[in-house]
C-alpha cells in the first residue's frame, strides 16, 4: 500500500478551490500590508525580548513566514516571532549564544515536519483547556516581568536565570529608574490602549511607537535622557559601526558557525546536540500548539477548515530554513492572524505580502528604527504580555471550573513562571491524566442486583448472586470494580455478572477477570458473564475466556445465563 503525499501546499489548494478573483487580490493586499505594519515593531521587540539584536526577528518574518505560508495549511494563519517563545529562547540564547539559539530552531523544525508526516495533527487536541490557560498566563507574567527593565530604564547588577531572582533584582534595582523612559513608557501604554476606541483603522502599534519616538526627542532636549534602539544595538560595515539595524538582507551562514554565549563560534558535536534536543522538542510542540490553536481561531473566524498536518510540515520548512538567514523561532500569532482575516484576507498571499512589507522597512526605514525607545518597544510587548494573560478567561475559569481543573491551571500557571514551560505542560498533562483517569474510574461500579430487579431473577435459587458491572473496564477501574465479585457469602454457587453496560476492557481488566475465575473455580463456584458487547465478546474470546472446566464463562443473554446457571446449580428447573 503506497504511503501519502505529504499535506504540503494545503491552504494554497483550498484558496484555489474557493475561487480567487480581483476583489480576493484587494482583500489580501489590504491584509498583508495591515498585518506587515504591525509585524515590523512586534517582531524587533520580541527578537530584543530573546536576548539578539532586533533585526533577527525581522529576518525571521522575511524568510520563515512566507515558506510557511506556501507550505502550510491554514489560509489565514501569519507566523513570525511570537511571545510565547520568550521563556523557551531567553534561557537558549543565554546559555548558548545566538548560534546554539539558531540551531535550536532548526532542529524545532525537523521535528515539527515529522509530526506532520506522522499525521499527528490531531493529537494537539488532546492537550486539556486548563492546562493550555495555565501555561499561557505564566508566560504573560513572565513577559511582562521581562519588560519592567526597559519600561523604567532600570539597570540590572547581573542577569537572573529564575523568577524569583529576576523580581528580587528589579526590587533592588529602583532607585536607578530613569524618568524619561517612565513617562515614554506611561504615554506609549495609554497610547495602546485608548487608540483602538479612537481610530480602529490605524494600527494602534504603529501609533503608540510614533508618539514615543517624538517623545523621546522632546525628553532629550528638556536633558531627560531616554534609551533607544540606536544605542543599545549597532552593526558593523566595512569595519564601521553604525547604530541600530543594518539596512540590507541576511546573508546565508550555517547557524553552528555563528557565536555562542562565550563570543566564540559554536563546535557542532553530538553533546550540543544532545543538549539542544529537550529545548527543541518544547520549541516544537509549543509550535504546534500555537499554531493550530491559531488555525482554529481562524476557520472559526471565516468558516474555513484548516489542515492540520500541513500547517505542521509548512511551520517545520519555515522553522528549518529561517536559521540559515539569521531567523528565530517561529510560528503563527493569533493577534496578527486575526487581524489579517479583519482586514479582508483570502489566501496565503496576504502572509508573503506582509513579509513584503518587512523586507521594504528594512531596506528602506532601518535608519528610523534607531530612534525607536526601548521603553516604547517594552510597552507595546506589554500590552502583548497582557492580552496573552488572558486574565479574564483564567478569572471565569476559576470561578466557574471543577476543583481539579482549576488544580491543573494554578499548577501549569506557577510552574510556568516559577520554573519553565517545559516542565509545566509536563506536569499539567500527568496531573489532567490522572484526574481524568480518577473521573473515569468513579463512573465505574459494581452493584448487586435483588431478586425484584428483573422478571428473569425472580426464580433463581438463595444460592445464586446476581451482579452488575457499569462503566468501562479499565486499569483504573478494573481492580476496584471486580474486588465485589470476590466477597462471597458461603453456600454461593454460581454468580451471574451482567456486563452489558461494560463498554469496554483492557489487558488489565482481563488479567483481572481472570484471576477471579481462578479463585471460583478453586471455590468450586460457577461465573456467568451476560450481555457483553460484540467488541467485549471478541475481547473475551480472544483473551480464552470461555470455558473453564466444563463452566461457562459467559453466555449471550440474561434468561439464557438463568437457566444455565441453574442447571450447573443443580437447581430444578432446566
Amino acid at each position: 500500500m503506497p504511503l501519502p503525499l505529504p499535506p504540503l501546499f494545503a491552504a494554497w489548494r483550498q484558496s484555489l478551490r474557493a475561487g480567487y478573483a480581483w476583489k480576493s487580490l484587494r482583500g489580501d493586499l489590504s491584509a498583508g500590508l495591515t498585518v506587515g505594519i504591525i509585524a515590523i515593531p512586534l517582531a524587533m521587540a520580541l527578537a530584543i525580548a530573546v536576548g539578539v539584536a532586533p533585526q533577527h526577528g525581522l529576518y525571521t518574518v522575511l524568510v520563515a513566514a512566507p515558506l510557511i505560508a506556501l507550505c502550510g495549511g491554514s489560509r489565514f494563519n501569519v507566523s513570525g516571532p511570537t511571545a510565547a517563545f520568550v521563556v523557551i529562547l531567553l534561557p537558549i540564547t543565554q546559555q548558548f549564544g545566538l548560534g546554539g539559539l539558531l540551531l535550536c530552531t532548526l532542529m524545532a523544525g525537523l521535528i515539527l515536519i515529522a509530526l506532520g508526516l506522522l499525521r499527528a495533527g490531531r493529537l494537539i487536541e488532546f492537550i486539556p483547556y486548563p492546562v493550555t490557560l495555565g501555561f499561557t498566563a505564566g508566560i504573560g507574567i513572565v513577559i511582562a516581568t521581562l519588560q519592567l527593565k526597559d519600561l523604567f530604564g532600570l539597570s540590572l547588577a547581573a542577569q537572573p536565570h529564575n523568577y524569583v531572582e529576576q523580581l528580587s533584582l528589579l526590587l533592588h534595582s529602583l532607585p536607578s529608574l530613569q524618568v524619561g523612559d517612565s513617562l515614554v513608557a506611561v504615554v506609549c501604554l495609554a497610547v495602546l490602549v485608548l487608540w483602538p476606541r479612537w481610530v480602529p483603522r490605524v494600527p494602534g502599534h504603529l501609533a503608540a511607537l510614533a508618539v514615543g519616538a517624538g517623545l523621546a526627542l522632546l525628553l532629550e532636549r528638556a536633558g531627560l535622557p531616554v534609551a533607544t534602539l540606536g544605542e543599545r544595538f549597532s552593526y558593523h560595515l566595512d569595519g564601521i559601526e553604525y547604530p541600530g539595524i543594518p539596512p540590507f538582507l541576511p546573508s546565508l551562514a550555517w547557524p553552528w558557525q555563528l557565536s555562542g554565549a562565550d563570543g566564540q563560534p559554536l563546535q557542532l558535536s553530538f553533546e550540543l546536540i544532545r543538549q539542544l534536543l529537550a529545548p527543541a522538542f518544547a520549541i516544537a510542540m509549543l509550535g504546534a500548539i500555537e499554531s493550530l490553536l491559531c488555525a482554529v481561531v481562524a476557520d472559526g473566524m471565516t468558516g474555513s477548515k484548516h489542515d492540520p498536518n500541513g500547517e505542521l510540515i509548512g511551520q517545520g520548512i519555515g522553522n528549518l530554513v529561517a536559521p540559515f538567514f539569521g531567523g528565530i523561532t517561529a510560528t503563527a500569532a493569533i493577534a496578527r492572524s486575526a487581524a489579517n482575516v479583519r482586514a479582508g484576507a483570502c489566501s496565503p498571499l496576504a502572509a508573503i505580502i506582509h513579509a513584503g512589507v518587512v523586507l521594504i522597512a528594512i531596506l528602506y526605514l532601518a535608519p528610523l528604527f534607531s530612534y525607536l525607545p526601548m521603553a516604547a518597544l517594552a510597552a507595546l510587548l506589554l500590552i502583548v504580555a497582557w492580552n496573552m494573560s488572558e486574565a479574564r478567561h483564567v478569572q471565569h475559569t476559576l470561578r466557574i471550573a471543577p476543583r481539579s481543573d482549576v488544580l491543573v491551571l494554578l499548577t501549569c500557571l506557577i510552574l510556568t513562571v516559577l520554573f519553565d514551560m517545559v516542565l509545566a505542560v509536563g506536569v499539567g498533562l500527568l496531573l489532567a491524566a490522572g484526574l481524568f483517569i480518577k473521573r473515569m474510574s468513579d463512573l465505574t461500579d459494581t452493584a448487586a442486583l435483588p431478586k425484584h430487579f428483573h422478571h428473569a431473577l425472580s426464580d433463581l435459587p438463595e444460592h445464586v448472586l446476581v451482579y452488575a458491572i457499569r462503566g468501562p473496564l479499565f486499569f483504573g477501574a478494573a481492580e476496584k470494580a471486580l474486588s465485589v465479585l470476590r466477597r462471597l457469602s458461603p453456600g454461593v454457587q454460581v454468580v451471574i455478572v451482567d456486563i452489558s453496560a461494560v463498554p469496554l476492557l483492557d489487558m488489565t481488566a482481563l488479567a483481572a477477570l481472570a484471576n477471579v475465575l481462578r479463585d471460583y473455580r478453586a471455590q468450586g463456584v460457577g461465573l456467568v458473564l451476560s450481555g457483553p458487547t460484540a467488541q467485549v465478546r471478541l475481547q473475551l474470546r480472544r483473551a480464552g475466556i470461555q470455558r473453564v472446566d466444563g463452566q461457562l464463562a459467559y453466555v449471550r443473554d440474561l434468561p439464557q445465563a438463568r437457566v444455565k446457571a441453574l442447571r450447573w446449580a443443580g437447581g430444578s428447573k432446566t
